[in-house]
């Protein structure tokens, strides 16, 4: 794993019974990055140089459950909700109270969705990567549901779904993963007692929420952003997000890349983000 920051770069902060991993450089505007599955902090740091270059104060953390991020037993703590209730306080722990420029990636992007319905006016511009708008996800058809997102069900069998994804050394975990470019990383993260449940638990607290919510029109300005080779999710659940939008919207495809644009294409991920940003942060 080649290193753009090192582990001296990482600080944690309590927030109530919680503690969190949490990563900041640069200085000027703030900019947070929301990590996804199976992934923790480290999966930005491809990108972190040329953000900072572009003149932002970056602000990553390990999201609950995942990295070196306290992961508390039981699913009831793991709702988009909660999820979405660490951010300001992080955020405030580390002396950002303005509005700010969001980055999220896999689960990240339905926590930066629900980051701006329910707080708006922190949000200044956002940039979504491989998950649309909540409802247009949720309203995606069989392809989404049922051939590239078949696995969110399969994840719902506890104790099950642990032990295909670790047994024989990962080898479930790798098969799922695909073309995960660091798919040891993550299995390595994920074999530690109570770290894949943890995980899991984003799944199983928040299908049916993710699925028949009525989520609400988006009001700040963001960016979908695609990838060709992505083997979990419809290109149509992100370009038709543009129909659930109250404020600036745009779609960018990233050619011959796979799901995990934040390590497979960084330099294209932060040249479209920058330039979002520009135009509306």
């Amino acid at each position: 794993m080649d290193e753009a920051f090192s582990m001296s770069d990482f600080q944690f902060v309590h927030i109530g019974e919680m503690r969190f991993r949490v990563f900041v450089a640069g200085a000027g505007q703030p900019l947070l990055l929301l990590h996804g599955f199976p992934d923790d902090i480290t999966v930005w740091r491809r990108m972190v140089p040329g953000l900072v270059q572009a003149g932002y104060q970056v602000f990553a953390f390990d999201q609950r459950g995942c990295g070196e991020t306290d992961a508390p037993s039981g699913v009831e703590h793991y709702t988009i909700s909660r999820i979405v209730d660490d951010i300001l306080p992080v955020l405030n722990a580390l002396g950002v109270r303005q509005s700010l420029r969001v980055i999220g990636h896999d689960w990240g992007a339905p926590i930066a969705w629900a980051l701006a319905f329910t707080y708006p006016e922190r949000v200044k511009a956002m940039v979504v990567v491989s998950v649309g708008h909540l409802r247009s996800y949720g309203r995606a058809g069989f392809e989404q549901k049922f051939v590239r997102g078949f696995y969110t069900l399969w994840f719902q069998l506890r104790g099950i779904a642990e032990w295909y994804l670790l047994r024989q050394g990962g080898q479930g975990m790798r098969r799922w993963m695909r073309n995960h470019p660091e798919a040891g990383h993550a299995i390595a993260n994920m074999s530690r007692p109570g770290r894949l449940s943890a995980a899991l638990n984003w799944y199983r607290a928040n299908l049916l929420d993710i699925l028949f919510r009525a989520w609400p029109r988006c009001k700040v300005p963001t960016l979908g952003v695609w990838s060709e080779h992505d083997p979990f999710l419809t290109e149509a659940q992100m370009r038709n997000s543009g129909t659930l939008m109250d404020a600036p919207w745009d779609y960018q495809r990233i050619e011959d890349c796979g799901h995990w644009i934040p390590l497979d294409a960084p330099e294209r991920l932060n040249q479209l983000a920058i330039s979002w940003f520009k135009q509306h942060g």
